[in-house]
């Protein structure tokens, strides 16, 4: 192999990789599609949630997509990506339904302990009040298994009792694509159809396929403060402490959520390319770069999967 050659095989061969992941997430969402009443697609306007969104596309063709779009608004939300997100939304023809975390918390259904408390391990109660207002038998998600050990625990059609809850222990069978749809009332499915993608393969395949991002995943210069560790951007909802001063960086984030515990990194990188270079380079998870809530809450992620969080 010539030095000429091998750019060209390697390419080859990520590209057959990422045929491959692609192909296998265009069957899932069908299945789900073919075999439940009433699905969604768990759609927040993130990375995951778009490279998601654009094989539906495929799958189904734009204005086509067999269910509809579903998101738990916390209020405290990026407008860089909500605007994103009902902008990506419209293109596709697709039908948005929006949820709040703020109308749980006006029912009384959500109770802060303190005002400034994150309210993103909230969003399961809203997420399970619109379960039960439009019936959903499916709800599709962008998790994978790389992302943290809760969630590499999970089935692709991952079963939910009438409670919304999780059994871990008590998981069905995948052999052989062999997926088991079967509901009592009441009952439903989180499906993933990308648990088998990295963060790698979600940055090449947003290389590859040309996905339109929110501005906030690449480097753009923020204030931003260091605690224990990370980066905490400097914003009405996280203001600055006692004692503290606000640096400006060079930053992006690896994953967008609720402003209160959703976290950047040092980076330069400004395109798909620059940082799928990166991402090679990084050997911390980015909800364990990025996540204050999973990094220093003593709720695991298993007990709040268990509890019906997404």
């Amino acid at each position: 192999m010539n030095a000429r050659t091998e750019p060209a095989l390697l390419a080859q061969l990520s590209n057959q990789h990422l045929d491959a992941l692609e192909e296998e997430t265009i069957f899932i969402l069908r299945e789900v599609a073919a075999a439940f009443e009433r699905p969604t697609l768990l759609f927040s306007g993130g990375k995951d949630s778009l490279v998601l969104l654009k094989c539906a596309e495929k799958a189904f063709g734009v204005g086509r997509i067999p269910y509809p779009l579903l998101m738990i608004d916390t209020g405290h939300n990026f407008s860089e990506v909500t605007d994103f997100r009902d902008q990506r939304a419209a293109e596709l023809g697709a039908k948005l339904i929006v949820r709040s975390v703020e109308d749980s918390m006006a029912r009384g259904t959500v109770r802060l302990s303190h005002p400034g408390e994150s309210r993103n391990v909230h969003q399961s109660v809203t997420l399970l009040e619109a379960i039960e207002e439009f019936r959903f038998d499916a709800l599709i998600g962008g998790a994978r298994r790389d992302e943290e050990k809760a969630r590499a625990k999970e089935r692709i059609f991952s079963h939910r009792d009438s409670f919304g809850q999780w059994q871990p222990k008590d998981q069905r069978p995948e052999l052989w694509t062999l997926f088991n749809t079967r509901l009592k009332p009441g009952e439903h499915f989180r499906v993933f159809p990308i648990s088998n993608w990295t963060e790698l393969d979600v940055w090449q395949y947003i290389e590859r396929e040309h996905v339109a991002l929110p501005s906030l995943y690449y480097s753009h210069r923020r204030e931003v403060v260091e605690r224990k560790g990370l980066l905490v951007p400097v914003t009405p909802l996280t203001p600055l402490r006692d004692g503290e001063t606000a640096e400006l960086r060079d930053v992006r984030f690896r994953t967008v959520g609720d402003v209160t515990c959703t976290c950047p990194v040092a980076s330069l990188a400004g395109s798909a390319a620059e940082v799928v270079i990166e991402t090679l380079a990084t050997d911390v998870s980015e909800r364990g770069a990025t996540r204050m809530d999973d990094r220093i809450s003593d709720a695991s992620m298993e007990n709040r999967k268990k509890e019906g969080y997404f």
